[in-house]
C-alpha cells in the first residue's frame, strides 16, 4: 500500500492509502486534491474514514461521493451527514483487505476518533499506520474545544501506547511551531534539539514533517512526557496544581493556547 499526504487548504493534510487500483482517504476537507489525485494516479475511490466533524476534514465529502464505491465510515458520537457508518472505540473497520482499528480519542472534540492500522507480520514490512486527526500533532495535540483536560490526557496515552514504530498521520502541518513550544518546555532535551533541526530543513527544503513516529514522540511531545521532572518543573512554573500528569498536562496546554 502506497501512502500519501495530500496538501489542503493553508496546512491541512488528506491522507491517501492506494494500492495502484483502489484509494482510502482519511479527512477529506477539501475535495479538490482528492479528486486530483485520483484522476492523476487512474484510483477510483473505496472508502472514506472521518476522526471529527469539523469542516476542514469532512466539507469535501459531498462532492467525493459520486466517485465513491465505498462507504463513509465516522465517529458514531459527532454530528456528521449521513450517507455514513457510524463507529466508535473497539469497532473494525474493514477496507481494501486492512483492518483498522477505532480508538476513541475525545478531547479536541467530544467524539473524536482514530483509526489504526497494524499490518501482517506476514504479509507486509510496512510499519504500522495511525489516522489520528487532530489528537496528536508532531510535537504537540490539538486544542481542547469540546472536551476536558482529562480526556485528552487519557487520548494521548492510549496513543502512546501504540508501537514505537507507528507512523503518526496527523493533519496539519503545525510541526515547527509545536517544537518552538517544546524547547521552551525543555531547552535541555537534546533528542528534540536534533529533531528540531532535522524538521527546519525539511521544511526549507519544501517537504512536510510528517508523518512522524510514536517513539520520536515519546522522546519529543512534552504532551506525552508529563512524568519528566524538566517537564512537570516547568508545568509547576505555569500554574500546575500538582505533579499528576493531568495538572502537568492541563497546565501545558493552556501555557501552549498563549504560546508566542
Amino acid at each position: 500500500m502506497n501512502l500519501i499526504a495530500l496538501p489542503a487548504f493553508t496546512d491541512n493534510y488528506i491522507w491517501m492509502f492506494h494500492d495502484g487500483v483502489d484509494a482510502i482517504v482519511i479527512d477529506p476537507g477539501d475535495s479538490a486534491p482528492v479528486l486530483a489525485a485520483l484522476d492523476r494516479l487512474r484510483l477510483k475511490l473505496a472508502a472514506i474514514l472521518l476522526t471529527h466533524h469539523h469542516n476542514d476534514h469532512i466539507g469535501g465529502v459531498p462532492a467525493l461521493l459520486p466517485r465513491l464505491n465505498g462507504p463513509v465510515y465516522a465517529p458514531a458520537l459527532e454530528v456528521i451527514p449521513d450517507p455514513c457508518i457510524r463507529v466508535r472505540g473497539g469497532d473494525s473497520v474493514q477496507v481494501l483487505g486492512m483492518d483498522f482499528e477505532v480508538i476513541d480519542v475525545p478531547g479536541h472534540t467530544s467524539g473524536h476518533i482514530a483509526y489504526f492500522h497494524r499490518p501482517k507480520a506476514s504479509a507486509s514490512t510496512d510499519a504500522p499506520v495511525l489516522f489520528c486527526g487532530d489528537t496528536l500533532f508532531i510535537g504537540g495535540c490539538g486544542r481542547l474545544f469540546e472536551g476536558t483536560p482529562t480526556q485528552m490526557h487519557h487520548s494521548l496515552q492510549a496513543l502512546a501506547a501504540l508501537p514505537g514504530d507507528t507512523r503518526v498521520c496527523c493533519a496539519h502541518e503545525y510541526t515547527l511551531s509545536n517544537l518552538k513550544f517544546a524547547r521552551a518546555v525543555e531547552p535541555n532535551n537534546a533528542d528534540l534539539a536534533r529533531y528540531t533541526v532535522q524538521c527546519e530543513q525539511q521544511r526549507a527544503a519544501g517537504m512536510s514533517t510528517v508523518p512522524g513516529r510514536i517513539s520520536s514522540e515519546l522522546a519529543i511531545n512534552p504532551f506525552l512526557r508529563c512524568g519528566v521532572p524538566e517537564v512537570i518543573n516547568r508545568a509547576r512554573d505555569h500554574g500546575a496544581q500538582s505533579d499528576q500528569p493531568v495538572d502537568v498536562f492541563t497546565a501545558l496546554r493552556q501555557w501552549k493556547n498563549d504560546f508566542r
